[in-house]
C-alpha cells in the first residue's frame, strides 16, 4: 500500500536510485523511541561517551578502576544513548509554487522531494511529519514511523489547492510551538516571503536546537530569465500584470535575484542551516543523491574533529 502511494509522485526507478541511501542527523537528536542515532542524553547503555566524577548514589559497577589507579579519584563511565530522529518536512503550498509545468513545477518538485525523504526516513524506522503552509499552517501530520504515514502524506499532498500568498514566518512559528526540541526541520519553498521575518522564525527553530535545512526551489525561467519576445507577466499571488520585453529588464532582474539569493544564503550561514539551491529542471534523483552524499561526508568530517 505504501508503494502504491509513493507511485503517485515517484516511479520505481527513482526509488532504486536512492535504495542504498540514508538520511542521518547532522548533530545529536532527541527522539521518543529507541533508534540508531546518537542522543545528547547520557545514560549507561549502548556507546561509550566519556567520564564524569563519581557522586554518591552512582552505581559502583560503572566506576572505571583503571582511571582510579591513575588519578586516585573515582570516575564513572558514561555512555551515549541512541534514539530515533524526528524529521518535519515542511512544504510551501502557496500560489507562487505553481509556476512551471509537469515535473518542473515547483510544487510538484517539492511534493516529490517530500515523498522521497518520507520514504527514506520511514524505511530506517525514524519518524517523519508533514507540514503544509502558505500564510497559515494548513496541515500538520504528527510524526510517525509507520508505512501508513507515507499514504497519509501523499493523500495530503494530492489534495493541495494553492491559492494563498506566501508568508512563512507565522506558520513556522506555529510549527515551532507544536514540536519538541533537537529535531530536524526541512523546508521546501521558493522563499518568496519577507526574509527578515523568515530569519526570526528560523532563529526560533535554531534556539530550540533544531537542525534546519532550506531547499530553495526555483524554476529555470526564474533562475535564467531567458524569455524572448513581448511577454505578459501575471502575478500568481497578486492581481498585477505587466507586458514587457524580457531582455530589456533581464540584467536588473538577475541582479535582484542575486541579491535575494545572497540574503537567504547569509541567513542560513548566520544560523548554521543548510541552504540547497535547486533548479527544478534538474533530475530530482540527482539532486537528492548528491545532497545525501554531501551530508554524509560532512557528518563524517565532524565526527573526526
Amino acid at each position: 500500500m505504501a508503494k502504491q502511494a509513493l507511485s503517485r509522485y515517484v516511479d520505481p526507478e527513482l526509488l532504486n536510485r536512492i535504495a542504498d541511501r540514508v538520511f542521518e542527523p547532522r548533530d545529536l537528536v532527541l527522539g521518543s523511541l529507541a533508534g540508531s542515532h546518537r542522543s545528547p542524553l547520557a545514560g549507561f547503555a549502548v556507546e561509550f561517551a566519556g567520564h564524569r566524577e563519581y557522586v554518591p548514589g552512582d552505581d559502583p559497577k560503572h566506576i572505571d578502576w583503571r582511571v582510579f589507579f591513575n588519578r586516585d579519584k573515582y570516575f564513572v563511565k558514561q555512555y551515549a544513548l541512541e534514539t530515533n530522529l524526528v524529521c518535519h518536512l515542511v512544504v510551501d503550498v502557496s500560489a507562487s509554487m505553481q509556476y512551471g509545468s509537469t515535473n518542473q513545477q515547483k510544487l510538484h518538485y517539492a511534493c516529490q522531494l517530500a515523498t522521497l525523504l518520507s520514504y527514506l526516513i520511514v524505511r530506517q524506522s525514524d519518524q517523519v511529519s508533514l507540514c503544509l503552509l502558505d500564510d497559515q499552517l494548513r496541515e500538520f501530520l504528527p510524526p510517525s514511523n509507520s508505512p501508513a504515514q507515507l499514504v497519509r502524506a501523499t493523500q495530503c499532498l494530492q489534495e493541495i489547492t494553492p491559492v494563498e500568498k506566501t508568508d512563512l514566518s507565522g506558520p513556522l512559528n506555529d510549527l515551532a510551538a507544536r514540536i519538541g526540541r533537537q529535531e530536524i526541520v526541512v523546508i521546501m519553498s521558493d522563499f518568496f516571503t519577507d526574509l527578515e521575518a523568515l530569519e526570526d522564525a528560523v532563529g526560533r527553530l535554531r534556539y530550540a536546537r533544531h537542525e534546519v535545512v532550506l531547499f530553495h526551489l526555483l524554476h529555470a525561467d526564474e533562475l535564467q530569465f531567458n524569455l524572448r519576445g513581448s511577454t505578459r507577466f501575471v502575478g500568481l499571488e497578486t492581481d498585477d500584470e505587466l507586458r514587457v520585453e524580457p531582455q530589456d529588464i533581464r540584467n536588473a532582474y538577475l541582479q535582484a535575484l542575486w541579491k535575494f539569493q545572497r540574503t537567504l544564503e547569509d541567513i542560513a550561514q548566520r544560523h548554521r542551516c543548510e541552504w540547497i539551491q535547486v533548479n527544478t529542471q534538474k533530475s530530482i534523483a540527482e539532486v537528492l543523491v548528491d545532497y545525501l552524499q554531501q551530508r554524509s561526508i560532512g557528518r563524517e568530517q565532524r565526527r573526526r574533529h
